[in-house]
């Protein structure tokens, strides 16, 4: 195992971060050893300190995006709440911070299963986690199953649509249409306490 940063071949995370980086501008079939040597101004053979080869960068990646949006959104349906509204504002954060879940790099996975079934079923698995998880959230709150992956599909769904058309939203229009997103998913309308917890957690001043 090699150390986990050399001055001089960088580190796990500069190589992984790099083809992140190359997977988002360009696809999957940019993100090779050389340019990636380049970008980091690092010998090609330093790459091999820290993975096998390009396949094992490759997965590394997939990894990265399981953990981030997978687990991201997981842990959101998870978090504690009071009741389901508040419960859907927390799954919504995802849509709206990328240190929790990542939209382009969704697009980008889902473009790069276009050309491989390996990772056609990593985005089928991760979709199947992802209803399951908001699924038993709506559960917890009291909805029966039928209607609780219903409205857990539709909400999941909604947000793929978006990622999948790569449609842009401003800010200011988002939040304008999150009281409506809110009662349609959940039968419920926020109240206003909800909602001013939820655009301090994004830095949003309403006007």
């Amino acid at each position: 195992m090699p150390p986990a940063d050399i001055s001089d071949k960088g580190s796990r995370d500069a190589w992984l971060d790099a083809a992140f980086n190359l997977l988002l501008e360009s696809g999957v079939d940019s993100v090779k050893i050389l340019p990636l040597a380049k970008r980091l101004n690092l010998s090609r053979t330093s790459f091999y300190w820290f993975f096998k080869d390009r396949e094992a960068l490759l997965n590394a990646l997939i990894e990265r995006w399981r953990e981030k949006n997978t687990q991201g959104l997981v842990r959101q349906s998870e978090a504690y709440a009071e009741n389901i509204v508040e419960a859907i504002l927390n799954v919504f954060d995802c849509w709206l911070d990328p240190d929790i879940f990542d939209s382009q790099l969704e697009f980008a996975m889902r473009s790069w299963a276009l050309q491989s079934n390996a990772v056609s079923r990593e985005i089928d698995n991760a979709d199947e986690a992802r209803i399951d998880a908001l699924t038993q959230m709506f559960v917890r709150h009291g909805f029966e199953p039928l209607a609780a992956n219903v409205r857990g599909r539709t909400i999941y769904l909604t947000q793929i649509g978006y990622i999948s058309m790569n449609s842009q939203e401003s800010l200011v229009i988002r939040m304008q249409r999150i009281p409506s997103y809110v009662e349609i998913f959940t039968g419920q309308t926020p109240q206003q306490r909800d909602l001013q917890r939820f655009h301090a957690r994004h830095a949003y001043m309403p006007d």
